[in-house]
């Protein structure tokens, strides 16, 4: 049947070539129109209830995320300089095009009791910029002996001051979030030069969006290097620049069609399928190895070029068909998740990798039939002195030394073990970066002086209408409950509209800072009036940014009352057991029949998908394994070949398990990809040896050991050649700035080193053993 595919496609080649091409250039049309994906709640299915919360939540309240965080640590803030250079600092910020609004200690209001009107009026605190010291010390006296701002805009033992920047969740849910945030960074670097001072900057979407751009940055680069290193390495192979530059075109064109794809599902590019196209290059490159072998192979045996070619698609087709299928398989797996992050990459990674075999199939030929015959010098790596002895090397080992094959593979396979056991599983928002990374480093200074800026947020539904005023017991509780967030070592002072009311009380007994506590049931007559002061249209501007403060916090039927809490990046594995502890206490402060306290916040959601992806991965390896067993079991019909198989597959999954134990490395998205792609990638060494194997049979009178050396000479060649192909792909990874990235590469160029020697000494091992047959 192949060598007929193989005779087919020479005869058509052109029209072939033709049809490739266009379909390519229509590909690479619609790869044109690809977007990005700000989106950061996918990871997480839609019936998911954290998901589901998260959604009320942002319907009720609007987003979490969307503030960016600036500190400043200086015994300076209050001289008159400096303090208007603060000052100037936030009036250009709110002038950036994406802005809401800026909350800084320039910006602070206080309430005045107005008796006359019956009423409590904002009033700014500050009047920058200053000319007089005097003026703004008396300012500075009035300001911090007000209890609400302590911890919220400044720490006045540590001398650290807070700037809050509110960006707009349209702004920052699109791709203009990266000029935003370079605006923003832009006038605290003005702000840097003019005091000569450093700035922190953090907050959700800060991270996000740097972090995205380079990860996006990086992904371009190592397309780019991942293409210059299989070129070069192609190049030292084959000593051909047509042969090289044939390879980089299947799998550009790869690269385009898995773009293309993209944009025809509708789909766009997030942290996950950004991942594809370097995948893409670093597995296309073994069919091109694989058919260039054999058409080098067959061309210096029977020394006509089309024969060649046909014997080329006749003994690989089948063999890189099934190997793109179990490659396909490992990726494709992933579309059966809930998870819609998982469910894309699943699906384009796992189509456009079956998709490489037929470019690779419809235009090696084809490309080939039109160039001259290979040259000697082209054909030379196939008597490499150095492999050969490798061979022969591993041929004594597979026949004169099984029992320390076997031995050691047990060995090194127990120690694997026992590091297994040592895996943690956990990721936080920022654990991919260096820890002398100053986004790391701000983030750990706004948890040292604020208690950090991850969002989690707690509702608290009386389930009545106007339930939060009717009485002081509902108030009283959700201080408690503060009081008891606060008081974690997790958590940021919480904030919520009790705070408010506190702050009211305390300017109705004339900025008495004893008053600052809950009103008493005879209090709520004079907090009205001011809770509607937020609708008066001609409140003066600290006066709206107060009230949209303060009155965000309820819900329009004064039923429901949000808790926003600020917390510590402290990782998937602890937070549960704080969110529990959260529960545990809720439970005994709100009667549960009265009232329903749930926990959300994109922190909580951010955390909780990663979780999810980390057990969709799980699932999804296992998925894997049994179909490319069942596929490895119809191709070769055999149990005792199939237990072959998966032996040496199985071993380099369990050693770099074993190795992420021993070293440290926490199970999370990004390393558990690596059994995912490492799998689909060395099962392609098992299916080419045991096919050629299969096919060498027949040649040697059906006897094992013969065809075995034969097998191991053929195929050894091309199998070492491919996997430092591979590896040489996966290595650039390596000198990523993030650390997932980063185990990504070294991690699978391990498992790759592995599967090579398992495949090349242990799979002839194991074939003797079942076959009744003892080396030597």
């Amino acid at each position: 049947m192949w060598y007929k595919a193989g005779k087919t496609i020479l005869r058509f080649r052109i029209s072939l070539l033709f049809i490739l091409f266009l379909a390519t250039a229509f590909m690479a049309w619609q790869a044109s129109k690809v977007q990005l994906s700000y989106d950061f709640t996918r990871a997480l299915p839609t019936d998911n209830p954290k998901f589901i919360e998260y959604q009320d939540f942002l319907k009720q309240f609007g987003s979490d995320g969307n503030t960016v965080v600036i500190g400043l640590q200086s015994d300076r803030f209050y001289e008159k300089d400096f303090f208007n250079e603060v000052y100037a600092l936030s009036q250009r910020l709110k002038k950036v095009p994406g802005v809401n609004d800026v909350l800084s200690v320039p910006d602070a209001v206080n309430l005045l009791n107005d008796a006359v009107n019956q009423q409590l009026v904002p009033q700014k605190i500050f009047n920058p910029p200053y000319a007089n010291q005097a003026d703004l010390d008396s300012a500075k006296l009035l300001f911090e002996s007000l209890p609400f701002y302590r911890t919220l805009l400044h720490s006045p033992d540590k001398k650290a001051y807070l700037l809050g920047v509110t960006v707009s969740k349209d702004s920052i849910n699109s791709k203009y979030r990266s000029i935003l945030i370079n605006d923003i960074v832009k006038e605290t670097n003005i702000f840097e030069s003019n005091t000569k001072s450093v700035l922190q900057l953090s907050g959700l979407p800060f991270i996000r969006t740097i972090i995205g751009d380079r990860i996006k940055d990086e992904m371009n680069w190592f397309l780019i290097g991942s293409l210059l290193l299989s070129a070069v390495t192609l190049f030292i192979f084959f000593r051909s620049i047509s042969a090289t530059v044939m390879s980089l075109l299947v799998v550009g064109m790869g690269v385009i069609w898995s773009v293309g794809t993209l944009v025809l599902f509708g789909y766009k590019i997030t942290l996950l399928t950004a991942l594809i196209p370097p995948l893409v290059v670093v597995i296309g490159i073994p069919n091109c190895i694989y058919f260039l072998n054999k058409y080098h192979t067959a061309y210096r045996e029977k020394g006509d070029k089309e024969e060649a070619l046909v014997t080329m698609v006749g003994r690989m087709g089948i063999v890189t068909l099934f190997c793109n299928i179990a490659a396909a398989i490992g990726f494709a797996v992933f579309a059966l998740t809930k998870s819609q992050l998982l469910k894309e990459f699943g699906a384009v990674a796992g189509i456009n990798i079956l998709l490489l075999f037929f470019i690779s199939l419809f235009f090696i030929p084809p490309i080939l039939s039109f160039l001259p015959a290979p040259k000697i010098k082209h054909t030379k790596y196939l008597d490499n002195a150095f492999l050969a002895a490798i061979l022969v090397k591993i041929e004594r080992w597979a026949f004169h030394h099984t029992r320390m094959v076997y031995i050691v593979t047990i060995v090194v396979t127990l120690i694997s073990i026992l590091g297994i056991f040592r895996i943690k599983s956990e990721g936080f928002i920022v654990d991919d970066l260096p820890k002398a990374d100053k986004i790391y480093t701000d983030l750990k200074w706004f948890e040292e002086n604020f208690g950090g800026v991850m969002p989690l947020e707690i509702i608290v539904d009386t389930k009545k209408k106007n339930g939060l005023m009717r009485s002081v017991k509902p108030i009283a509780a959700i201080d408690e409950f503060s009081a008891y967030l606060d008081s974690s070592d997790a958590t940021a002072r919480p904030l919520s509209f009790v705070e408010g009311l506190k702050f009211a009380k305390q300017a109705f007994y004339d900025g008495d800072t004893l008053s600052y506590a809950i009103p008493y049931e005879s209090d709520l007559a004079f907090i009205g009036p001011y809770l509607k002061s937020k609708k008066d249209s001609n409140a003066s501007n600290g006066s709206s940014a107060f009230n949209r403060l303060i009155n965000n916090f309820i819900d329009s039927n004064k039923q429901k009352a949000r808790i926003s809490v600020n917390m510590k990046d402290i990782g998937s594995a602890k937070l549960p057991e704080l969110l529990a502890n959260f529960e545990t206490k809720a439970n005994q402060i709100f009667d549960t029949a009265t009232y329903k306290v749930s926990f959300t916040g994109s922190s909580v959601s951010f955390l909780e998908g990663s979780s999810f992806i980390i057990n969709g991965l799980k699932e999804s390896i296992f998925w894997a394994f049994l179909l490319i067993t069942l596929c490895m079991l119809y191709l070769f019909k055999s149990v005792r070949i199939l237990f072959s198989s998966l032996i040496p597959n199985l071993i380099p999954l369990i050693v770099t398990a074993g190795v992420m134990g021993w070293v440290g490395i926490a199970l999370k998205p990004s390393t558990v990809l690596v059994f995912s792609v490492a799998l689909g990638i060395v099962i392609d060494v098992t299916i080419r040896f045991l096919i050629n194997y299969k096919q060498e049979l027949p040649a040697h009178q059906q006897e094992v050991g013969p065809t075995l050396i034969q097998t191991i000479k053929h195929t050894g060649i091309s199998i070492i050649y491919t996997s430092l192909v591979l590896i040489a792909g996966f290595i650039i990874f390596s000198f990523s700035d993030f650390g997932g990235t980063k185990a990504l590469g070294w991690l699978t160029s391990l498992t790759l080193v592995v599967g090579t020697i398992t495949n090349l000494v242990l799979l002839p091992v194991l074939i003797l053993t079942i076959s009744g047959k003892k080396g030597g």
